[in-house]
Parts: structure tokens; C-alpha cells; sequence
């Protein structure tokens, strides 16, 4: 059962797209909670609200704050949905939006396809990062970033989406799945990858879920998983698939050292089709060869291609846009082989993405 316990908001603290952060007291105590006003409307200081304070109360890390469910009180607005699509369905706080299969679904069935258009498909949150200042800093490629369903569902949660979009990194932004707050909304990652291409003009498409991602420590249990049919969809719709690779030696966790587990999973028993797959130049020859060796543990040379790309001019991007880019609470310093393998990915499809700018230009 949910954990529900009323509080009053004393402050709002930081408002973005979708979501506000609060300071509530609760029976005494002052904690720190979120609201999605898609859901429950503008929140004010001093308002009773009804929060889920179960993920706090399990201790969780990322995700561990309080959610507010509704104001007391408060009287539903009786404006008409803006769609009929419902997200978080048939949970009690499923929500109604408009999506691009509504508003414009005869421009998606025509749609030709991604016309080899970069997809760069990640397993973490946070590589969004060094993968759109990698795109950036290659060819000033439009980025747009489509959002996974497998991590949280409310857009708003992502602080991270915000300061990129705010520094210029990312050009635009879809919510897919059951994931919803988006500037546009989509149904699948298929309709959401055209989309993007169609409607927001990417160049360049980073697929990935939302924040607080799922992993159990079993093999098949991890909703970083996804990322290897959103590369499949990728290909099918006719781009460019590219896989970010989740490398680090910093985490203390053995299966995540070197090439994490998930990639290594991802690209040999998830992806069925054949990728290019960024590998990070790294300076410590150990770590590259830590890292050569992961892959060809599960004889990824074989299925797939591997190319060396350098990480680096993303990580001059990050630092150049004054970005302390994180993951895990671990920034560039702390393990420089984790944001050069999301950059390396991010290069490799802003160089794509010039070389089509260079053939529409040659054919017009």
C-alpha cells in the first residue's frame, strides 16, 4: 500500500517545466517534496496537500521524495482535457494529453522515415549530457531528446532536462510511453522518433529513460534494457542507430566496471541489429584495454562495429557551457571514462548528422 500523510506547503522552492519543488511540514517536520501541477494544479504556499511519502519512508535514494497527490480542497478546473490519450493509465492519477497521433497523425503516416537521422540510445539518465554537448560541439547539430517510460514518468522530475535545455544543448523534448510532460507527447517510441524528426526537426535524437531508472543486480531485470529495442526502432524507421556505452571505473560495483553488464547485454542478446558502437579513446592504456576486453568478452566485434571515438571535445562543451555534469553524484573528474563514452557517442552521431546536412545540401 501507498504510504499517504498530509502536510502544509510552507514554500515553493524551484519551478520548472511540469514540476515544482516544495518545502512541506509534515506533523513538525520540514521536508522536501515535489508536485506535477498536470495533475494537481498550481501548488501555494500554505496550501494542504495529500503527498505519497512511501518512497521516503523506503529510504530510496533517487527518487526518495515526497509527491504530492492533490491540494485539500481544491476544485478540479473544468476546462476540457487537451486529448484523449491517458498516461500513467488507469493508476489513480492517470492523466489526459494531447498527443503528436492526435494532432498530427497525417503527417506521421506519411512520414518517410528518419532518413538516416542519428538515434543515440542510452541506458542512464544523466549520459544525455555529454552526449548532446558531444553533438553540439561536432557539428552544432538540433538536438531533441525523446523520453522512455522506464524510469519516472512525470517529465517535470528531470532537473537535468531543464539546465540543458536552458544552456542551449537540447532544441526540444517528447515524452513517449506512458512518460508525459513533454513539449509534445507521444504514444510509442516509433510515433516519438518521428516526431522528432517531423515536428521538432532533429538532426540528432537521444533516446533514453527519464531519472531513477530500475536495476534488481539479475541480468534481465533493468529497465536500462529498453534502450536496446529503441536502437531496433531506430533502424527500422530508417536511422542511424547508436549505442551509448555505459563505461566507468569509479563504480565499486564489479559489474559495472569497465563495460557495464547492460551494455554488454543490450548489444549482444537485446539489439538484433547491426550498430556502430562508439568506444571511448582513453589515455590509460590499462583502462582501454579493460574496456577492449569487455567488449570482446561477448564477441561484440562480431555483430556489430566497433569505432574509437574521442569523448573529449564533449566534456570541453560541458565545461565551456559551465555545466557540472553528474551521474551517481560522480562528475567528470570523478570518472572521466563514464562522460568520454557518452561524449564519444554524442561525436559520432553530430558527425553523422553533418554528413547529412553536406548530402541535402549536394541533392537540393
Amino acid at each position: 500500500m501507498i504510504h499517504i500523510r498530509r502536510g502544509v506547503v510552507l514554500g515553493v522552492t524551484a519551478t520548472r517545466r511540469g514540476a515544482q519543488e516544495l518545502q512541506v511540514e509534515i506533523a513538525g517536520a520540514v521536508e522536501p517534496a515535489v508536485a506535477f501541477p498536470a495533475m494537481s494544479g498550481d501548488v501555494l504556499p500554505g496550501d494542504a496537500v495529500i503527498l505519497n511519502t512511501t518512497a521516503v519512508d523506503l529510504g530510496l535514494g533517487t527518487g526518495g521524495v515526497h509527491l504530492v497527490i492533490a491540494v485539500e480542497g481544491r476544485v478540479p478546473a473544468s476546462e476540457t482535457p487537451p486529448g484523449h490519450v491517458m498516461k500513467a493509465r488507469y493508476t489513480p492519477l492517470q492523466t489526459a494529453v494531447a498527443s503528436v497521433e492526435e494532432s498530427h497523425a497525417a503527417l506521421l503516416e506519411e512520414s518517410q522515415g528518419l532518413a538516416q537521422t542519428p538515434v543515440v540510445c542510452a541506458p542512464l539518465h544523466s549520459m544525455i549530457a555529454p552526449i548532446a554537448a558531444g553533438a553540439k560541439r561536432a557539428s552544432n547539430a538540433r538536438v531533441v531528446y525523446l523520453m522512455t517510460d522506464g524510469a519516472a514518468l512525470p517529465g517535470g522530475f528531470s532537473r537535468l532536462v531543464a539546465e540543458l535545455s536552458g544552456v542551449g544543448l537540447l532544441d526540444g523534448w517528447i515524452t513517449c510511453g506512458q512518460a508525459f510532460g513533454g513539449e509534445l507527447e507521444a504514444v510509442t517510441v516509433w510515433s516519438g522518433l518521428l516526431a522528432a524528426k517531423e515536428l521538432l526537426e532533429a538532426e540528432v535524437i537521444v533516446v533514453a529513460d527519464g531519472p531513477g531508472n530500475l536495476g534488481t543486480d539479475t541480468t534481465w531485470g533493468v529497465s536500462a534494457l529498453a534502450s536496446g529495442h529503441a536502437l531496433m526502432a531506430a533502424a527500422t524507421l530508417g536511422g542511424r542507430p547508436i549505442p551509448a556505452l555505459r563505461v566507468s571505473f569509479a563504480d565499486e560495483r564489479e559489474r559495472h566496471r569497465a563495460v557495464s553488464h547492460h551494455s554488454l547485454t543490450i548489444l549482444a542478446d537485446v539489439c538484433k541489429v547491426d550498430v556502430n558502437v562508439p568506444v571511448p579513446v582513453l589515455e590509460d592504456e590499462a583502462q582501454r584495454a579493460a574496456v577492449r576486453g569487455s567488449l570482446r568478452s561477448r564477441r561484440l566485434e562480431e555483430t556489430h562495429q566497433l569505432v574509437e571515438v574521442d569523448g573529449q571535445p564533449a566534456l570541453e562543451e560541458l565545461r565551456a557551457r559551465d555545466l557540472d555534469a553528474r551521474s551517481m553524484g560522480r562528475g567528470i573528474d570523478d570518472d572521466p571514462a563514464f562522460f568520454l563514452a557518452a561524449g564519444a557517442a554524442g561525436v559520432l552521431a553530430g558527425r553523422l548528422a553533418a554528413d547529412n546536412r553536406r548530402w541535402r545540401d549536394l541533392v537540393q
